[in-house]
């Protein structure tokens, strides 16, 4: 697999951040918030034309598709989009993280309320990306 480019890297970033910009405040007041963890898209690779990763919060942890630089949002609403993977066909809705950026999204985990640390989030969406990508059996 393809890793991301350093500017496809540079993007990721800022959805992460557009994320916190626009989301944080009011994750806060939910009772699933971990103060632990921050937003970051993580494990990140080519799938097809596309880049498919996931997007860790404080609140959940999603199956990501990050859409082209140059393709505008979906209007609002329930806008939906299916993906077929190795281990089966997944729902995807557009989310605005604001500052004009959006992604299609794949809620997997709501609840990150005990993940100790950065570091065992992150080794959670490295297995959820190998287990996205495995074959079903």
């Amino acid at each position: 697999m393809q890793p991301p480019s350093p500017e496809e890297y540079a993007r990721l970033r800022e959805l992460a951040a557009a994320w916190t910009r626009s989301h944080l405040k009011a994750a806060k007041r939910d009772p699933r918030f971990n103060p632990v963890l921050v937003a970051d898209a993580l494990c990140f690779q080519r799938h097809g034309d596309q880049l498919l990763g996931a997007l860790v919060t404080p609140l959940s942890l999603s199956l990501v598709v990050l859409p082209d630089a140059e393709a505008s949002p979906p209007p609002e609403g329930e806008a939906t989009r299916g993906l077929s993977l190795p281990s089966g066909d997944y729902r995807f809705h557009a989310r605005r993280l604001g500052d004009g950026h959006w992604l299609w999204a794949c809620e997997l985990l709501d609840d990150l309320s005990d993940v100790a640390s950065r570091e065992s989030a992150s080794r959670l969406a490295q297995q959820l990306m190998e287990r996205v990508m495995a074959p079903r059996e």
